[in-house]
């Protein structure tokens, strides 16, 4: 996830530029970087670390032209060092580009390049493409090169270049990413983000998916795909800086939740091709490997744990290998055997949690083949597995995970059924199946968010608990783990978490009148059990809110409340009950004031024991 900036006027490009290169950190970044034109020549300087660090570098005078495009970066392809930080800059250094999102054909491109330009790369970024591109379509008309260079590129993008040649204009294009126009007086402005530019003005124009804009100091001019010159709606922005840096909610984990969509959707397309097969770069585990695995681990901490509890349901359906799921901090402490014949997958958000980061090197000097779950290009776990299968949830400022947690799910899916598929374990019908359940979710978790409402109005009755259990069979315990750890790390509730099955072997015990269960039942396999298990709740008076899916009507005439969720295959639920598992957290941590953000005592990344 990244950043970009232009400004095109009469004022310093630079003062502007790492003005709105702040307004994003918020995002989260690795690196930081700026081109200027300044009498017929480019500028770059990029610089790892934040935005001060650039700002430091780029005080001196040489840095005064008035056209610009700059750059925050979250590192996607390659290290986050200052080779692979943007702006990138064509062959013979008279372009450059800055980038937004992923050119899935990337690969290709280069080896084109390579071959018959002769191109030698400086960085290991898909972006790089883009310069270089540009560079061999260019013949002085800079928007005909961007917009050749475009036609031959996949993924979802935004980028933005300049040329020595022209040195006031920069020319910007999106696909299916972000990209706004921003109007000021003798000068104009493009950005991937509106909070770049509420400094500078509220009237902007957003871009419809393949447009091209032309900016100068004076012009914008917009073109669709067809290089037809068209006019999009203005808008005026209205927001507060505060706000806008949330796109509006009032918590990054709202927003956050809000942003499951889009993160599962991506997550899918960065490792699916057409066809619904894994990726060659995503995991590179030869057949052989794979072929010889006979038992697998999968090591986590809090969430991620709960990611590895469905991960070892479904290595062990799909792949046929028998699997464990076990803490980080208890695996590193034991004397597990293992071999050349263990998988040993490690989850992480950050990468850089110590307990995990510990077993990964542990399994790895005992011979274990490893594959890393992370969300973080760079990290410590990503660099040192050396097979890594990325989460794309971008970057998760809230503490209590969300995206991050859909996303690990996602990937373990995809690795069950990849192993699966090339062990033979899983046949080719069942595989199509499960790629289409997975790629219905995202529009899926779009309608289970549409229950916020109820939800808003449960928590309104029970926000003044001090007690809550959750509970469920089979796929739906590793949710219920999830929603007892949600509501612990926002509300500061004393949660429990219990499988269904085992409420009569001592929990039972817990329950009295108005004890407060929310009760999962969304796998058809198990319903009817479940029910059961509500029954023997409401005979102890307990008050039940049931999540289940929609055209389950019994539980209904059970249950106290409940929350439906979309109707789906068993295996995907948990990324669909999850939602208002985390809806109910969130609305019971504000209704009890807390710093819903930045909980007490917890932090992003475990880096300690």
């Amino acid at each position: 996830m990244c950043g970009i900036v232009g400004y095109a006027g009469e004022d310093s490009a630079k003062e502007v530029i790492i003005a709105g290169l702040k307004s994003l950190e918020f995002r989260g970044y690795d690196s930081a970087g700026i081109a200027v034109s300044r009498k017929g020549k480019i500028l770059v300087r990029k610089e790892s670390g934040g935005v001060d660090n650039l700002e430091r570098r780029v005080t001196k005078d040489e840095f005064d032209g008035k056209t610009g495009i700059g750059h925050i970066r979250w590192a996607t392809h390659g290290t986050p060092v200052r080779e692979n930080a943007h702006p990138h800059l064509s062959a013979d250094g008279r372009i450059a580009i800055v980038h937004n999102g992923i050119i899935e054909n990337h690969l290709q491109l280069k080896a084109k390049l390579e071959t018959e330009h002769k191109i030698k790369f400086r960085s290991e970024t898909d972006s790089e493409v883009i310069a270089q591109l540009i560079y061999t379509h260019y013949n002085g008309d800079l928007p005909s090169a961007v917009r050749k260079a475009a036609s031959e590129m996949r993924g979802a993008f935004a980028f933005a270049a300049v040329s020595e040649d022209d040195p006031d204009q920069i020319v910007a294009i999106c696909r299916d990413a972000s990209l706004i126009a921003g109007i000021g007086e003798r000068c104009n402005y493009i950005a991937s983000d509106i909070p770049a530019l509420l400094p500078y003005t509220r009237d902007v124009f957003i871009l419809d998916s393949d447009d091209m804009v032309v900016i100068n100091k004076d012009d914008i001019r917009m073109y669709d795909a067809e290089m037809t010159r068209v006019n999009r709606v203005k808008l005026n922005i209205d927001w507060d800086m505060a706000a806008s840096e949330k796109s509006g909610y009032e918590h990054y984990m709202k927003k956050e939740i809000y942003e499951q969509p889009q993160a599962v959707r991506e997550t899918l397309e960065r490792h699916l091709d057409e066809d619904g097969n894994i990726r060659a770069d995503c995991i590179t585990l030869t057949k052989e490997e794979l072929s010889g695995i006979d038992r697998a681990y999968i090591v986590g901490c809090g969430t991620a744990s709960h990611a590895g509890m469905l991960g070892k349901t479904l290595m062990e359906r799909y792949t046929g290998i028998p699997t464990e799921n076990d803490l980080a901090s208890e695996f590193r402490h034991r004397d597990t055997v293992m071999d050349e014949h263990t998988l040993f997958i490690c989850i992480s958000q950050s990468g850089e949690t110590t307990d995990t980061l510990e077993s990964m090197r542990e399994a790895k000097r005992k011979g274990a083949r490893v594959l890393a779950i992370c969300n973080v290009v760079g990290s410590s776990v990503a660099r040192e597995s050396g097979n890594v299968l990325f989460t794309w949830a971008g970057p998760e400022i809230a503490v209590s995970s969300t995206k991050a947690y859909s996303t690990q799910l996602i990937c373990m899916f995809l690795t069950a059924l990849h192993i699966g598929k090339i062990r033979q374990s899983l046949d080719i019908e069942e595989y199509d199946r499960m790629i289409g359940e997975l790629r219905s979710l995202p529009e899926k978790i779009g309608e289970a968010l549409k229950a916020e409402k109820q939800i808003k109005s449960l928590a309104e009755r029970f926000y003044v608990k001090e007690q809550i259990f959750y509970t469920g069979r089979g796929a739906d315990m590793a949710t219920a783990c999830e929603g007892s750890l949600k509501i612990k790390e926002v509300s500061y509730i004393n949660s429990f978490a219990i499988a269904a099955g085992e409420l009569k072997h001592g929990a039972i015990a817990l329950i009295s009148k108005d004890s407060l269960f929310l009760a999962l039942a969304t796998q058809d396999c198990l319903y009817e059990r479940m029910l059961l298990n509500i029954q023997e709740l409401k005979a102890r008076q307990a008050y039940v809110i049931g999540i289940a899916k929609k055209g389950k009507k019994r539980i209904k005439q059970i249950a106290d409340d409940l929350i439906y969720i979309p109707a789906c295959a068993d295996e995907v639920t948990p990324v669909l009950a999850v939602v208002p598992i985390q809806l109910m957290a969130y609305h019971v941590a504000k209704l009890r004031k807390r710093d819903i953000d930045r909980p007490r005592s917890l932090a992003k990344s475990v880096a300690v024991e």
